[in-house]
């Protein structure tokens, strides 16, 4: 259900609001979020500065992107955590599960 929740807000451009759920479910502080990306990021529809622990995406539709504003939540919770390595895999591990429980909720209303 928190899964579901949290894909819901982004979906409806709430990203800040996903990102303050996350931060408290996982015991972090919130990451800040910022449209535009930094210097020399220009590939990209994202990306996580650990120095500023802020979360960047390269347009205004990446804050309605869960995928992205997950992915991104990832490396911030690896950053805090001191384990910030080798995480693209697992960073696209978390984004999936969070979309996956989105649409097994989806699905489970659709059969009520």
């Amino acid at each position: 259900m928190f899964k579901a929740k949290v894909v819901h807000l982004v979906l409806t451009h709430d990203a800040e609001e996903a990102l303050g759920s996350l931060a408290e479910h996982y015991g972090v502080d919130v990451p800040s979020l910022r449209v535009g990306l930094p210097k020399g990021n220009v590939n990209v529809s994202g990306c996580y500065v650990v120095e500023k622990e802020t979360i960047y995406v390269a347009s205004s539709e990446g804050l309605a992107d869960p995928f992205l504003i997950l992915h991104e939540f990832y490396h911030h919770l690896r950053s805090v955590s001191g384990r910030h390595r080798g995480t693209e895999r697992y960073a696209d591990r978390f984004a999936r599960e969070y979309i996956d429980g989105y649409k097994e909720r989806a699905r489970e209303r659709l059969r009520d």
